[in-house]
């Protein structure tokens, strides 16, 4: 659904942010659709986590939760590293997760963080990429929103990122080599402490 697709995308590029309201006429005349239409729209991405209807508000952007966080990282470890261990020589995915690193590497020199992010969801979806699955392409297209929600709450970009842009050109070099399986182990390991690191963030906020 196409309503469905350009909400998703503002929420990934941070423009609706969570918790913020989601204007039932203002977005249906911005989009030139139909109010019914629209609707539809947000049925869909309540079920897939991205939009909360609230009584006498309306619509409004998802805010993640601990649950979520460690659901999407549980996900995301069963495939990726999956993905990873079955990888086959030369597969062109590989190219692009190659190319991811080099850019954050190259961001990184200019301190822009908020390009390695994105250069870090491009490193994931070529990770997703690696199982030759489009359903597979399709769920990362949604985590990789729902993580973009809870990476907007920290609004931290250099703390959820800086501790892995090495890792991911060890993954990188590992897989050329060949060396598939203890590519999926780093992958394992890197996993669980993003989660780890995410959650500390989480956490930040409740104290504050």
């Amino acid at each position: 659904m196409e309503a469905a697709a350009e909400i998703r995308g503002r929420i990934s590029n941070g423009e609706l942010k969570p918790g913020d309201r989601v204007p039932e006429a203002k977005l249906a005349e911005s989009l030139g659709i139909s109010r019914n239409t629209l609707r539809e729209a947000f049925r869909t991405l309540s079920q897939e986590g991205l939009i909360t209807q609230v009584p006498n508000r309306g619509a409004c952007v998802a805010i993640p939760n601990i649950n979520t966080i460690i659901d999407i990282y549980r996900v995301r470890r069963l495939i990726e590293c999956q993905a990873v261990s079955e990888a086959l020589p030369r597969h062109p995915a590989l190219a692009q997760m190659r190319a991811a690193v080099e850019e954050a590497l190259t961001h990184r020199e200019q301190d822009d963080w908020q390009s390695i992010a994105g250069a870090n969801i491009r490193f994931h979806q070529a990770v997703f990429e690696l199982a030759d699955s489009p359903r597979l392409n399709r769920l990362y297209v949604q985590l990789a929103t729902e993580l973009r929600l809870a990476f907007g709450l920290i609004d931290d970009p250099e703390y959820l990122h800086a501790p892995f842009l090495e890792r991911n050109l060890e993954i990188v070099e590992l897989l050329e080599a060949g060396n598939t399986q203890e590519a999926a182990a780093h992958l394992k390991e890197y996993l669980f402490l993003a989660e780890r690191i995410l959650l500390a963030g989480y956490e930040r906020l409740d104290r504050g």
